[in-house]
């Protein structure tokens, strides 16, 4: 064993010379990318392990979540997006879209009443919209409301058909997690008929809220609960094919649970939505889509 390591030596060191490269920077290079190698492991390691909870949190987020180690190990925001390219761990969303929502109907439809409005606290715009989670031969959705300001999930309901029940059940929910209940709210959702029945709209009444709908056939007008939606089905992949609806359930609360606790958004300064909730300082970042007309709401798009 030694006779061999020697004899390694030696033509280490003839093919050195007659490469004309310094035996001490030759091994200086072995160690720097042997600790290049390691240091990727690590920081493969600690996106692992918050993946492990928010499958596919993009790399910006994952920065903002481990800036503290990432900066220990001297990864900046560059590096960790060549470290996650290289190990094809960049996510790439993909976009599905089911018609869920039924406007042929003879109930009332209000106008939009956030159009223009600056939403500036908390509790001032709850948006509304329902999702489709199931498959063809197991459909299921999910009622959502969500707060406009902190993009908090304020109320939901998962049901195996798009009655109305689903979306009071959600109403009700989301009235039971009020936090701000003296200040004015506003309701927004499509014009669906969960949204436009005599008893949706009762429950709204009942409890000082104005009712706002969107006005063209366009998701932008509705634009944060289509994002959440979407955050849901692409990140935390909600949509998967489960035919137990019992455990469907416990799954989705689960993601809105890590969702609302957990995930930072950029829209909040990259605070999560319980903690953005839970103040009425800071101004929400705003990103107006090209789509959108002069008219059309100011929403944050940059989740």
């Amino acid at each position: 064993m030694e006779h061999y390591k020697e004899a390694h030596k030696e033509t280490l060191v003839s093919t050195c010379k007659l490469l004309g490269v310094d035996r001490q920077v030759y091994y200086r290079a072995i160690k720097s990318k042997a600790q290049r190698q390691a240091i990727v492991q690590k920081v493969i390691a600690l996106v692992r392990g918050i993946r492990n909870v928010m499958p596919k949190l993009g790399a910006r987020k994952l920065y903002h979540l481990l800036k503290k180690e990432l900066s220990a190990l001297k990864v900046g925001r560059d590096k960790l997006f060549k470290i996650l390219r290289a190990n094809h761990m960049l996510i790439t969303p993909k976009k599905s879209y089911h018609i869920t929502t039924d406007s042929h109907h003879r109930f009332r439809k209000h106008k939009n009443l956030i159009s223009t409005m600056e939403i500036e606290k908390p509790e001032s715009v709850w948006v509304s919209d329902i999702t489709y989670v199931g498959t063809r031969s197991n459909p299921s959705y999910l009622a959502l409301i969500t707060d406009a300001y902190s993009k908090k999930i304020v109320g939901y309901n998962i049901s195996d058909s798009l009655s109305m029940e689903g979306s009071l059940q959600a109403l009700n929910m989301a009235l039971g997690n009020r936090m701000y209940k003296n200040q004015p709210l506003i309701h927004h959702s499509d014009r669906g008929l969960q949204y436009c029945s005599n008893e949706y709209q009762q429950l709204l009444m009942s409890n000082n809220i104005s009712s706002s709908m969107t006005e063209k056939y366009d998701p932008y007008e509705n634009a944060i609960a289509e994002r959440v939606n979407g955050i849901l089905k692409q990140e935390f992949d909600i949509a998967r094919s489960i035919k137990d609806l019992d455990i469907k359930k416990k799954l989705i609360k689960d993601a809105i649970d890590i969702y609302n606790d957990q995930r930072p958004h950029l829209s909040n300064h990259m605070l999560t939505p319980e903690k953005m909730h839970k103040q009425n300082e800071l101004k929400r970042k705003q990103y107006k889509s090209k789509k959108l007309n002069n008219d059309a709401p100011l929403f944050s798009f940059n989740l």
